[in-house]
């Protein structure tokens, strides 16, 4: 079996796209776009370069976008197109016909307001109240209606941009990026490694740079850069630890951008860039975990892609693997014992939710006729890190590493497939032991709901010291005098996720008096004690609630908390007046889960 010849694999139809690459494919764009802020829409033009053997067309991928012309080669006269049927989420196919020596195609093309990867923010949205603020999201199906592209994660591709925008405002991309502005607004970008279009990223405010390290910095808007850089200090830390773990880091620069408030997730592990949550600024850098996890999707996801969004699993359970390997590598095995516990507990839950749809608990997903988002739940993320962990228990670390190094140097900078990884695991992991192959049990994990039996993760020493605590508060102990001193982020976490489900108000109170929990500067601890406050009835934090789901459009945090109201009268009235004030702020990846779970429409 022939791993190296990674050209001779053809991946099964992606149902998330029209575009068909085995027939025609682009591999290099040279885009020419223009930010206006005013009109708050991107135009320009894009002249693709693409590999053929006499196809009659190709499709690339369109939603909510205005194409303007097609042009062939260097031909002036514009080439007729059509359109496929339009389908929900997934937009429509652009089929541009082809002649038999095609080598380069030209569009023009616009945004529309309805171009849902993009978010135009006004001043009064942003850190600095001063400038707007534009930032795309293209992951999972979205880069396709801020650009024309074969928006699947098994077509990969290199470009260049020249970009302009206001001559105060700074762009950034997935790519080469500037540190500093300059005085004309227009800008040029390179990606020489070969990317996915999920990958595909833009950014234009008000920025300003700060230096971490030789190859890592952060961006971020003036007012807020130095304690992002404060936050973010570890990174090339961070970084060394990643490369000594599974090789050489491949892209250059390890950066990072700290967007406003609305950015729908923790992080966004654009290539070069890492898009970034304002939630993980603590103070304390006690959430840089999330650091780690991006800074591993530079092997697990951006080197080695999945193919399809049924096969997320692949970029989602080796990233968290490698993440908690380098916050091991970095704070010790205590540490990462904390982030697999909370992870597991994670996972528990999400199992439950997903009772009623077992199939969505595979690690090969069916997401055909579905929204690639609804595969965006733990189970890609902690049943995939289970299983690695598991393979390394069986195998033993050195051996589970050797395995993994090679796996990112064979196919780097190619797409993988769940039956390709299971052909690869086979024949480099296994390799004929067929003891081995009955305890790694890989169909048990991939292609059945659940957790095998007797999967668990290691106890977490410092968590049982926790749940000590716990237990003296629950035999009558006051709260202010519980062994609390020096708890990380994590710590804190397991025990409020594990408070008794029968609190009163009284103990609320006395939690929130002794510890702070409804004023706290970190989001994940805010996030979790908020939501007890909606199951108790506690509305002295109804207020801190309100700013909260206002201020924040981390889909992480709203659908947990929105969905905790919706399971009282009380809370359904309280949780549509909350969101009718907080949606102008969302992103459309919030918006477009928040919409149906709220039953309205805007």
């Amino acid at each position: 079996m022939d791993f190296n010849n990674n050209q001779a694999y053809t991946f099964s139809k992606d149902p998330h796209s029209f575009s068909n690459p085995n027939l025609a494919n682009v591999h290099h764009v040279d885009w020419d776009l223009k930010v206006d802020f005013d009109q708050k829409k991107i135009s320009g033009s894009g002249v693709y370069h693409i590999r053929h053997q006499q196809a009659p067309e190709i499709v690339l991928d369109v939603h909510h976008l205005r194409i303007i012309g097609a042009w062939l080669d260097d031909e002036e006269q514009p080439e007729e197109f059509t359109f496929t049927g339009e389908k929900p989420f997934l937009g429509q196919g652009l089929q541009i016909p082809l002649k038999p020596g095609t080598q380069k195609i030209r569009l023009a093309f616009e945004t529309t307001p309805a171009s849902g990867a993009l978010q135009w923010l006004e001043p009064e949205q942003t850190a600095g109240k001063t400038e707007p603020f534009l930032f795309t999201q293209s992951q999972a199906i979205l880069a396709k209606t801020w650009l024309p592209c074969q928006d699947s994660p098994s077509v990969r591709f290199t470009y260049t941009a020249r970009v302009q925008v206001p001559p105060h405002l700074l762009p950034l991309m997935s790519a080469e990026n500037p540190q500093e502005q300059n005085s004309s607004g227009a800008y040029f970008f390179r990606m020489d490694q070969p990317i996915p279009s999920y990958l595909l990223s833009l950014a234009v405010g008000d920025l300003a740079f700060a230096p971490l390290g030789e190859r890592c910095g952060v961006y971020a808007e003036p007012s807020s850069l130095e304690a992002a850089a404060y936050e973010f200090a570890e990174t090339e830390q961070m970084l060394l630890a990643a490369e000594n773990l599974y090789g050489p880091y491949r892209w250059g620069r390890y950066d990072l951008l700290v967007l406003p408030p609305s950015f729908p997730f923790g992080g966004m592990e654009n290539p070069k860039l890492t898009f970034a949550t304002p939630t993980i600024i603590a103070g304390d850098r006690s959430l840089t975990s999330l650091v780690a996890h991006e800074l591993a999707h530079s092997w697990s996801g951006n080197l080695v892609t999945n193919a399809t969004w049924n096969d997320f699993w692949l970029n989602e359970g080796f990233t968290v693997y490698f993440e908690r390997r380098i916050m091991e590598a970095l704070y010790g095995q205590d540490y990462a014992q904390m982030l697999h516990w909370l992870g597991y507990q994670d996972l528990r839950h999400t199992l439950e939710e997903l009772s009623a749809k077992p199939q969505d608990t595979f690690l090969q997903l069916n997401l055909e006729n579905r929204d690639p988002d609804e595969g965006l739940t733990e189970i890609a993320y902690e049943k995939g890190n289970l299983f690695l962990c598991r393979l390394e228990s069986l195998v033993g670390r050195s051996g589970f590493d050797a395995f993994v190094n090679e796996y990112f140097s064979t196919f780097q900078f190619t797409s993988m497939d769940t039956a390709r990884f299971e052909q690869f695991l086979e024949k480099e992991l296994i390799n004929g032991d067929e003891e081995l192959k009955q305890k790694v049990n890989a169909s048990a994990w991939i292609h059945s709901p659940g957790i095998p039996e007797g999967i668990a993760p290691q106890k977490a020493r410092l968590f049982e010291k926790v749940a000590a605590e716990l237990q003296r508060w629950e035999s009558r102990t006051p709260a202010h005098q519980l062994a609390t001193e020096n708890w990380s982020t994590h710590e804190w976490l397991y025990f409020l996720s594990n408070l008794p489900k029968n609190l009163n108000l009284i103990q609320m109170q006395e939690l929130d008096e002794a510890f702070g929990f409804t004023a706290s500067g970190n989001a994940e601890i805010q996030a979790e004690w908020l939501k007890h406050s909606i199951w108790h009835g506690y509305k002295e934090a109804y207020p801190a609630l309100e700013a909260f789901l206002v201020r924040v459009g981390r889909r992480k945090f709203l659908l947990p908390l929105y969905k905790a109201l919706l399971e009282t009268e009380e809370g359904t009235g309280l949780a549509g007046e909350i969101y009718r004030k907080a949606r102008p702020n969302y992103h459309s990846v919030s918006t477009s889960s928040l919409d149906a779970l709220l039953l309205q429409t805007p």
